[in-house]
């Protein structure tokens, strides 16, 4: 690491939380590296006052909600998200006042105030145990990410599950038809498929391809242990910078050459510097909606 971002570090009792779609420049100085829910568990449970989040803006408000006691510092508060911005509280609660005895499962890729009128928080790595372990006889809704959605009600069979229709526009055109060209282009090569995918049920209705639908950790985790070998993969091209680190033998096809999320790629080297320095720019929730929000979220935190 960086003479000077390590003094400020140390100078500030600070580490570095980044997602893995951070730029590779990013990863590398991260103190922890992983996916919506590693990185939720690191904040918890982080021994530092205070936390950097290197990700977009939803997240930080996670680490806060988490951490009352801690700086919560996000880079570039201007990194945010399609599927945050498709849905709405408002809207979770008029679908509550037609289904009282409904349950609501909110992806963490959503607001604060969204997670605060929600039961649960899920993340693309817990989020089929935790529909699984609603009751059959509740209505459920899940949002904001239809793709995510569709794949959990494939996987539970669960026929009283209604979708939101959000989406994260970098998965959004890894349709069917990209993932069949990729694969038959590859095809020695296995498909690693993150369930944001548009394509992703469609793939294992058909069962034609090998296919395993996987979160980013799943995917970092799955290639380590198979050491060599080609995968294509299927999420956003900052995952394949990290897997490349870890996995130095296997090689890495892109699922779409240019599967990048212009928010992740906001947060830079320089401005982590810059935060560091200024204690800028500072995360906080209300208190009464980061109560209701924390229920939500500590809830998700016990399906690992």
């Amino acid at each position: 690491m960086e003479t000077e971002l390590a003094k400020l570090k140390a100078e500030r009792n600070a580490v570095i939380l980044a997602h893995n779609y951070m730029p590779k420049e990013v990863q590398e100085v991260a103190d922890y590296l992983g996916d919506s829910l590693d990185l939720a568990l690191a904040a918890a449970n982080a021994d530092a006052k205070v936390l950097v989040f290197a990700g977009v803006y939803f997240m930080a408000e996670t680490a806060a909600v988490l951490n009352p006691d801690k700086l919560v510092l996000i880079p570039d508060p201007s990194a945010g998200c399609t599927l945050v911005d498709s849905i709405t509280a408002e809207d979770v609660l008029k679908w509550r006042a037609r289904n009282p005895n409904g349950v609501v499962v909110t992806y963490i890729n959503s607001s604060i105030e969204v997670k605060a009128v929600s039961d649960y928080v899920c993340t693309s790595a817990n989020c089929h145990k935790i529909v699984e372990a609603i009751p059959r006889d509740r209505p459920v809704l899940f949002v904001p990410d239809r793709n995510l959605g569709a794949y959990i009600k494939y996987v539970t069979g669960r026929e009283n599950l209604e979708i939101w229709s959000g989406t994260c526009y970098v998965h959004e055109r890894m349709t069917r038809d990209v993932l069949y060209s990729v694969a038959e282009r590859e095809a020695d090569a296995e498909l690693l498929v993150h369930p944001e995918a548009s394509g992703t049920v469609d793939l294992l209705r058909e069962g034609r391809l090998r296919v395993r639908v996987l979160s980013t950790q799943g995917m970092v985790k799955h290639v380590k242990e198979r050491g060599r070998g080609a995968f294509i993969i299927a999420t956003e091209l900052g995952l394949l910078d990290r897997i490349r680190r870890e996995a130095p033998e296997a090689r890495l096809i892109p699922a779409l050459e240019d599967a990048v999320c212009m928010y992740m790629k906001l947060i830079t080297l320089d401005k982590i510097k810059r935060s560091l320095r200024e204690l800028v720019y500072r995360v906080q929730v209300p208190e009464d909606v980061a109560k209701r929000a924390r229920a939500a979220i500590e809830r998700m935190l016990e399906f690992r």
